[in-house]
Formats: structure tokens, C-alpha cells, sequence
């Protein structure tokens, strides 16, 4: 089983101290290259005078934009500590079982627009980027992952197993499941979620969130992996309403919807 996640766009107030990342040194040093591209292209577009604006954030972030200015430096900490927000307080990961941590270390994925793709425990510093935005001599995000960011995570798939795709559109952008092998797209399954009122469906971003958050965590509790889209559906079932649908086209990613009865 593989998860993957979207990062937070909030994240943890930088640590008073400690060592600064080591890019070559992060999971998947094939996207090294690329990840430092990225870092300086951030820097740089961090320092001019409308940074604010190129990088689609308000005044109230201003600091945290300037932050970016000392990513080489700042002192980093393992990525699920850097990264707050809804889901990744619904998944809780400093209350999961240890067993929970090791599976979590070795089965999840956080997207980054900065990053490419981090494990929990990678150390890297809080910055400002979110995938939807371009860089300076970069481009749009999502396009300049998509070079490598699809190999990397159908690697990291390995040969069986589901992939449990919990991440948004502009992250599910930079690594498309129409670029994955054939044999990994058949087992890679969108969680999206619902809510039903009075017998209508309707999705509601927020409580998606922390929805995905709950599932990643029970997935990671449990003793075993499903190995196949169906024993997902039976294994979140076993928690919540969920339906499985199949691919709408070939090459696409199956679909369980979660149901939240109001």
C-alpha cells in the first residue's frame, strides 16, 4: 500500500534551532536536481518587491514568504512535523501507534510543490509554495514535477498493493495517474468524500479533508495492507460508508467515495 498525500498550505512556525535541510540527502534523490531548482527559483522570486503577488498569497503572509529567503539556512525538522492544517490533524500522527509510525514511514507520501515528494520522516524547513503557482524560469509547478515525479512514485508503488490517492487536483496535477504505468493506474484509487443531506450528495472541501486525514490514519492502524481496490472499499467500509467505482477511462484511477451521513 502506498498513500498519497497533498501537503498543508499552512505549516509549523519555524524551529528555534537545529540543522538545515540537506537536499541531496531527502528521500528519492532522483528529484534532486529538481527540487533544487526549485528552492533557488523560490528564493529568488521571494526577494523581489511584488513576491507577494507572483506567489498568490495576501499581506498576512508576508512573513512567512520572507521566510523563504532563508531556506538554505533555517533549521529543518521531519516533514509531519512541518506540516499542520485539517487533514494532517485528523491524521495525528504523534498519537499513532508505533507500529502505526512505521508503517506510516514507509507507506506515505506528502506531495510538494518544493519538494516533489518527501516520506514523513525527511527533514526540510516551513516555506511558502503551493503547486497551482509557477516559479521564474520554472514555469507552472505541476509541469516542472511532471518530469519525474510520475516515475518516482510508481517506483515507490513497488509491484502490488493499492495506491491510496488522497491528494488535490493541483497536486494530483504534477504526478497525473494517467502518466503512471498501466499496472499501477489499475490499482490506484481516488478517496473522494461526500456528504449527504436528505438523500443529496455534495462534496464540502473541509470536511474532505479531515475525512482523508481519519482514513489515512485507520489504513495505517490496521495490521495488514489491502492489496487490491475492492479490499480497500471492504477495509474503510469497515469504518465508514464507502462505495467503489471503476475507472471512467483507461489509464484512470478507480474511485471510493466515503458517505457522511448528516
Amino acid at each position: 500500500m502506498l498513500v498519497l498525500l497533498p501537503p498543508s498550505e499552512s505549516k509549523a512556525a519555524p524551529a528555534k534551532r537545529g540543522k538545515p535541510v540537506e537536499v541531496a540527502q531527502l528521500s528519492f534523490p532522483e528529484l534532486t536536481d529538481l527540487r533544487k531548482q526549485a528552492l533557488e527559483a523560490l528564493i529568488e522570486v521571494s526577494a523581489q518587491p511584488d513576491a507577494l503577488t507572483r506567489l498568490g498569497v495576501g499581506a498576512s503572509l508576508a512573513d512567512e514568504v520572507a521566510r523563504n529567503l532563508t531556506l538554505h539556512t533555517a533549521p529543518a525538522r521531519p516533514a509531519h512535523q512541518v506540516y499542520t492544517g485539517v487533514l494532517y490533524d485528523a491524521l495525528g500522527w504523534d498519537s499513532l501507534s508505533p507500529a502505526a509510525r512505521r508503517r506510516g514511514n514507509n507507506r506515505v507520501l506528502v506531495i510538494s510543490a518544493l519538494w516533489g515528494a518527501l516520506r514523513p520522516g525527511d527533514r526540510v524547513p516551513s516555506y511558502r509554495l503551493s503547486m497551482d503557482g509557477e516559479l521564474p524560469s520554472l514555469g507552472p509547478l505541476a509541469r516542472h514535477w511532471r518530469s519525474e515525479l510520475p516515475g518516482v512514485l510508481a517506483a515507490a508503488a513497488g509491484k502490488r498493493g493499492v495506491i491510496v490517492d488522497c491528494r488535490s487536483g493541483p497536486y494530483a496535477a504534477a504526478a497525473p495517474v494517467t502518466s503512471f504505468p498501466s499496472d499501477v493506474a489499475a490499482r490506484t484509487v481516488a478517496v473522494r468524500v461526500l456528504r449527504e443531506t436528505n438523500g443529496k450528495r455534495s462534496v464540502v472541501s473541509h470536511l474532505a479533508k479531515h475525512t482523508r486525514g481519519e482514513v489515512t490514519r485507520y489504513l495505517l492502524e490496521q495490521d495488514t495492507d489491502p492489496l487490491t481496490p475492492a479490499a480497500l472499499r471492504d477495509l474503510v467500509g469497515s469504518r465508514w460508508p464507502a462505495e467503489l467505482s471503476e475507472p471512467a477511462r483507461a489509464g484512470s484511477s478507480w474511485t471510493l467515495d466515503v458517505v457522511l451521513h448528516d
